[in-house]
């Protein structure tokens, strides 16, 4: 009798079956992304259109010894407080005749502090610190026409302030600068999805999300000064340059089918 044969037909099926599933791997197409996700920051510069400026006004009463300071004597402190609302009333008088809104010029509260000072040694040794009280008012002035600060910062050292703190550009209308960086912002992004799109041969579907992946930063331009020296017979010259505004954008599209 022949040996059977019937162990042969597994094999053939088991190797056939092993093929097509080979075959299968590797004809069957990679998954393409379902969205194209990008971020773009922008920013843009403009040129400021308004400025403030700080200034101070401060009067002091004579210097004591500090052992003697334990009450601040009423009258002179009454007279230096007298001393500085005049000069401040001055001040605020001379600013709006140069064609300063009252809206425009802020007079801060009054602050009382004490001032100490050393007092020059005696035959080689040192003194004890005196103190006197320092009564100051602060002034902000808010200037909507740049051509005018020259003038205004006159009308300031003519009026005898004590310190002029600077200078600080900024835009009246801010919003209209963040829309226009965060325009910019999102025409970039599109532009980068873009090009992946194209270079991944799909194409771009609808947005499905969209956010802002930083909020516009916006930081006015400080110009520093000081009181002393500021009056000249030359023009002086300020230039506020630019204020720049950052933004950025994170924007999801889908793949068009």
């Amino acid at each position: 009798m022949p040996a059977p044969t019937f162990l042969t037909f597994p094999l053939v099926v088991v190797l056939s079956a092993c093929l097509t599933a080979t075959a299968s791997a590797q004809t069957a197409p990679h998954p393409l992304p379902q969205r194209i996700q990008v971020q773009a920051q922008a920013d843009v510069s403009v040129t400021p259109d308004m400025a403030t400026l700080e200034a101070r006004l401060w009067e002091r009463t004579p210097a004591v010894a500090q052992a003697d300071d334990t009450q601040a004597d009423r009258a002179a402190l009454a007279q230096a407080r007298e001393r500085l609302e005049k000069r401040t009333g001055e001040l605020i008088r001379t600013l709006e005749q140069n064609g300063l809104d009252k809206q425009a010029i802020s007079a801060g509260s009054l602050l009382i502090r004490p001032d100490y000072v050393q007092a020059p040694a005696r035959q080689g040794e040192a003194e004890a610190p005196l103190v006197r009280t320092q009564l100051e008012r602060p002034i902000s002035v808010r200037i909507g026409d740049l051509g005018r600060v020259p003038a205004i910062l006159d009308a300031l050292t003519q009026a005898g302030v004590n310190s002029l703190d600077g200078i600080t550009y900024d835009l009246k209308n801010r919003d209209a600068a963040s829309d226009q960086a965060l325009k910019r912002a999102l025409e970039k992004a599109r532009a980068k999805a873009e090009l992946i799109a194209d270079t991944l041969g799909v194409k771009l579907g609808r947005v499905q999300n969209v956010q802002e992946s930083a909020l516009p930063v916006f930081a006015p331009h400080m110009a520093t000064m000081r009181a002393d020296g500021m009056e000249s017979k030359t023009q002086a010259e300020y230039r506020p340059g630019e204020i720049t505004i950052e933004t950025g954008v994170s924007v999801d599209w889908g793949i068009a089918q």
